[in-house]
């Protein structure tokens, strides 16, 4: 007959450290090697103790820690954290990266990082992995759009932030970019120069970044008085795979856009590719979000929204420690702003008699 097993409230569960296999061992009134057994694949266990292994194992949210055996901090911290990013290979991540490992390197800890490729699951088997490395903190760059699998690690004293995207179904602290009023700023600047009929190119709507930039977009046309039809805005696939034929699709048509505003650097590089193989390169405007290496070089210069990717790292660096050192309250949100870089692209002129 199956025993009944302890049940603990969620505040004695969020005791704010990392559950032990002894604890796990006292819920399921087995012993630790039994507990043990289960959890590493060991001997062959009775079912039934294998079962109250794991429930005991939900109950208390208890995470195999990989680095158990190796030397940790007199603290209890592993001097670890993990980063999780759509893709490392990004130069937006790398330099978001970049500033996490500034404000890390000073306090002696190391930075692991991982691709999430935009896959919930991928995002989550991630936090999972990390977690079983004992790291103290996680910073994420959401894919997954319910982020309430990580209430069980905050828990358990794992220290949370997001970066770039706010986290959904969690309140959790957040470093993020002013994506509408970089958006804003972009928009404003075309019309500005004349441009009446201005595209948007832009990342799937349901992520954060894409759809706040979307609407910067709108709001800017609508305070100009100028329509925002959907004729004039495409979003591409996932990780930009098909913004070249998207850009080609758009300039092609019956009433093309004189400006076209892209909302991502991946994005913006292929816009600007196929910009340039239609010899439309001194005649379309263009303003990109986000900037891209070497985009002065090109001719004409591309003008871009320059968010300061590794201020956003540093940011949520710097959140993420605080919460370690102790800091309690209410989840932040640090917004940094953007700024415009002129530089040839975004200052074309409409072409003679182009209408609205």
């Amino acid at each position: 007959m199956t025993q009944p097993i302890e049940t603990f409230s969620e505040e004695a569960r969020g005791h704010g450290r990392r559950p032990t296999m002894k604890e796990v061992a006292a819920v399921a009134g087995v012993s630790l090697s039994t507990v043990s057994r289960v959890i590493n694949g060991g001997p062959t266990v009775r079912a039934d103790l294998a079962e109250r292994v794991d429930r005991a194992v939900e109950l208390l949210g208890y995470r195999q820690n990989l680095t158990a055996s190796s030397l940790r901090r007199a603290d209890g911290l592993s001097a670890s954290v993990g980063l999780i990013y759509e893709d490392v290979s990004n130069p937006f991540f790398a330099a978001v990266h970049r500033g996490v490992e500034e404000v890390a390197r000073e306090r002696g800890v190391l930075t692991f990082a991982g691709s999430s490729d935009e896959l919930p699951e991928r995002e989550r088997d991630l936090a999972q992995s990390f977690g079983a490395r004992g790291v103290d903190g996680l910073i994420i760059a959401p894919a997954s759009t319910d982020h309430s699998y990580l209430l069980r690690d905050r828990a358990a004293g794992v220290a949370l932030v997001f970066v770039d995207r706010p986290g959904r179904f969690i309140d959790a602290d957040a470093a993020l970019a002013d994506n509408a009023g970089g958006a804003r700023q972009a928009v404003a600047h075309l019309v500005a120069g004349g441009h009446r009929r201005i595209g948007f190119l832009g990342d799937r709507p349901e992520l954060y970044t894409s759809g706040e930039r979307l609407r910067g977009y709108r709001e800017a046309l609508a305070a100009h008085g100028l329509p925002a039809p959907e004729s004039l805005i495409r979003h591409t696939l996932p990780r930009a795979a098909d913004a070249y034929e998207r850009t080609r699709d758009l300039l092609l048509g019956p009433e093309p856009p004189t400006a076209l505003f892209t909302s991502q650097n991946l994005i913006t590089i292929q816009a600007a590719q196929a910009i340039h193989d239609l010899g439309r390169q001194r005649s379309l405007a263009l303003v990109g979000f986000d900037d891209i290496a070497l985009a002065g070089l090109l001719d004409p210069g591309l003008t871009v929204i320059s968010q300061n990717a590794a201020g956003l790292g540093r940011a949520a660096a710097e959140l993420l420690f605080d919460r370690l050192d102790g800091e309690v309250g209410p989840s932040r949100t640090v917004v940094l702003p953007t700024i415009l870089i002129a530089r040839g692209s975004g200052e074309l002129p409409p072409p003679p008699g182009a209408g609205a």
